[in-house]
């Protein structure tokens, strides 16, 4: 199975979206298997979004996400990553397609509801930034024999 992270953005929060999101994810067949409300601190903005550090835009996305919590969460499944990436939606929200969270909730750029992971960013390394071994589950999940077959839970074994 694969790991992939998730962040529901401030704007999710003020919003009154966390319900909304979690369930999506959930009627997809994906497994919380972490989830917990966070503040961001400098550092972990900054290693984060360290890709952005220096553009002229970081000070405004550095406010943004530490302008409330977050609720950080750990979903995992079949080819995750890509799964999560496309119930998301395009990362601009006025682009994202009908249907996706962003495409049905989102405007915005920066708020743009979700962070998820990408896979080209490493989602393990991700997972660990905010996330220890210890806040993650394995569990099993009764309902997985009618959200895959036997081919797809053999191969993820």
């Amino acid at each position: 199975m694969e790991r992939t992270l998730v962040i529901m953005k401030p704007d999710a929060l003020q919003r009154n979206l966390v319900g909304e999101i979690i369930s999506r994810f959930e009627r997809k067949g994906l497994k919380i298997i972490g989830m917990k409300m966070i503040s961001i601190d400098d550092l972990k903005v900054e290693e984060h979004y360290k890709k952005y550090v220096g553009k002229d835009f970081f000070s405004h996305l550095r406010k943004f996400m530490q302008s409330s919590p977050v609720v950080a969460m750990v979903l995992e499944g079949v080819e995750a990553v890509s799964a999560v990436r496309l119930i998301t939606g395009a990362t601009k929200g006025r682009e994202a397609d009908a249907g996706t969270i962003r495409g049905d909730l989102a405007m915005g750029i920066q708020t743009n509801i979700l962070h998820v992971s990408d896979p080209a960013e490493n989602p393990k390394q991700e997972i660990k930034r905010f996330f220890t071994e210890d806040e993650l589950f394995d569990y099993k999940k009764i309902d997985m024999s009618y959200i895959y077959s036997p081919d797809e839970l053999k191969d993820e074994k």
